[in-house]
């Protein structure tokens, strides 16, 4: 089934988003991922290429084993900023090979490899190029990324919107939200896509924070602002895991409810392949879930 499918028939679509475990380790170690999320029954399941890039050739595998094995769609991650459209030809007709109709299409990080040899000329500088690519194909359901703070790359917010249009306007069929702590800033986000005509379905991407550590990284990375509310509980409990891992589940559901009471479209909970959590996460919102199916 297409995603966009899923936006036509619910009020609100659940999805979980789980990496590829590192070369270094099986596969199938996500496997054991997958058995413990399989019970909170996502709408979809999204596979990223892993940091860098790297783990893109295992992103086809786990996608297929998703989408036939446990019978949950899924919808595969497919950047391109430094790959050629042979390469991407490629990875589409093997995503087509195994039964995968939704890709999630993205400029993506640049490789971590500072010998890689990119393409000269580019093939791509924007995912809208590689969205026009992947809708010329005909049969895909496309995702796009979309960043309610402003993309850390872009000048402005201005032309951080622009550049979203432009990927809705070759073919984006839905949006995922880059992770945020502050609604408000979301809903504000919401306001202005839709003065700019933007009118696809948006999931909220929702984080949870586990550990002191995590939250440094990911705020350098994304550009992210935390609340006042936020910096408090991280303050307060920063030396203590157990703690801090309990309040940063407890500030994710209280970020879902209020976003789906808003009325969001989707509801998209980056796992980090910690299942535990996303199981008391979406067990305590089963109610509001019920109710939004």
């Amino acid at each position: 089934m297409k995603i966009k499918e899923l936006f036509d028939a619910k009020k609100t679509v659940i999805s979980l988003e789980i990496f590829p475990p590192k070369l270094t380790s099986p596969v199938e170690t996500v496997f054991k991922t997958l058995d413990e999320l399989k019970d909170i029954n996502p709408d979809f399941i999204s596979v990223t290429y892993g940091a860098g890039g790297k783990a893109k050739d295992r992103t086809v595998e786990i996608a297929s084993k998703i989408k036939n094995d446990y019978h949950i769609e899924s919808l595969a991650h497919l950047t391109c900023i430094s790959a050629t459209k042979e390469q991407i030809n490629g990875i589409l007709h093997e995503l087509r090979s195994n039964g995968i109709e939704n890709v999630l299409a993205m400029r993506g990080d640049l490789p971590e490899d500072p010998d890689f040899e990119f393409p000269d000329p580019l093939h791509y500088e924007h995912a809208s190029d590689l969205i026009r690519q992947v809708k010329a194909e005909g049969d895909f359901c496309i995702g796009a990324a979309c960043y309610p703070e402003g993309h850390v790359d872009c000048e402005n917010k201005v032309q951080d919107v622009k550049y979203l249009r432009d990927k809705v306007s070759m073919g984006a069929d839905f949006l995922i939200s880059q992770l945020f702590f502050d609604n408000e800033l979301f809903y504000r986000f919401m306001e202005e896509i839709d003065l700019a005509g933007i009118d696809v379905p948006v999931s909220a991407g929702i984080l949870p924070v586990l550990n002191k550590s995590q939250i440094e990284r990911i705020t350098k990375l994304a550009g992210c602002q935390l609340p006042p509310k936020f910096v408090r509980i991280l303050d307060r409990y920063e030396d203590n895991p157990a703690a801090l891992k309990e309040a940063g589940e407890a500030y994710a559901i209280e970020q879902i409810i209020d976003l789906m009471a808003w009325g969001v479209r989707g509801i998209h909970l980056y796992t980090m392949n910690k299942p535990d959590t996303a199981q008391r996460i979406i067990g305590n919102i089963e109610n509001i879930r019920r109710l939004q199916g």
